[in-house]
């Protein structure tokens, strides 16, 4: 696809644009239950709630008190959003110069399944949200990926047709699913291998 084809860009965020350590905040969690880290993940993954959380029909002081009487956790909201968070490590991917240069020849957008508390830790952690003139949250739209739903409000908040648009996310279904509307979609494997994907698209980064 030709460079002048392309005007916007939408990242996914988790394992694209920041580092994730889903193990970090198990472990935090484990030490307010007698569950064990892998316990709870398998129960929060499993957790028939999870959908409504991440689609944003449950508050977070409700999520919190779900989750506890879940697990059988003792532990305050204060603490449990800080355990909630720091599964996001604060080191960004990529530099806020990266964000910059691309923003002014393309739109950039970001689309993610999350929820209310990632979503408040995100921005007021990085720099780099500043750079993007549309943000497309599950726990906001009320639908996930890979519901051709949010797909299609990014490219309306880009104001693009889906052939002028690239789409990168870290899980290859969530890609396939903006392919599968005329999204140029990437996998993103790794750093070096994205900016080379980039580099075949004709992006200069």
């Amino acid at each position: 696809m030709p460079h002048s084809s392309l005007r916007a860009i939408i990242f996914d965020i988790g394992r694209v644009l920041v580092r994730v350590d889903v193990a970090r905040a198990m472990q935090g969690l484990a030490e307010h239950t007698s569950l064990t880290p892998r316990d709870i993940s398998a129960a929060i993954e499993k957790d028939p709630r999870w959908s409504d959380w991440q689609e944003g029909r449950i508050a977070p002081h409700d999520w919190h008190l779900h989750l506890c009487q879940r697990l059988g956790a003792q532990v305050t909201f204060e603490r449990f959003r800080e355990i909630w968070n720091s599964v996001i490590d604060p080191q960004p991917v990529f530099e806020d110069a990266f964000f910059q240069k691309l923003s002014k020849p393309y739109r950039l957008a970001l689309l993610s399944n999350t929820d209310p508390l990632h979503v408040e830790h995100l921005e007021a952690t990085f720099s780099f949200f500043r750079f993007f003139r549309a943000r497309i949250y599950s726990c906001r739209l009320g639908a996930t990926k890979p519901n051709p739903l949010i797909y299609s409000e990014a490219l309306k908040a880009c104001r693009v047709p889906a052939a002028q648009a690239v789409y990168v996310d870290d899980i290859p279904a969530f890609a396939d699913a903006a392919s599968r509307l005329g999204i140029t979609a990437l996998v993103f494997q790794s750093k070096d291998q994205f900016l080379s994907d980039l580099r075949s698209l004709s992006i200069d980064a």
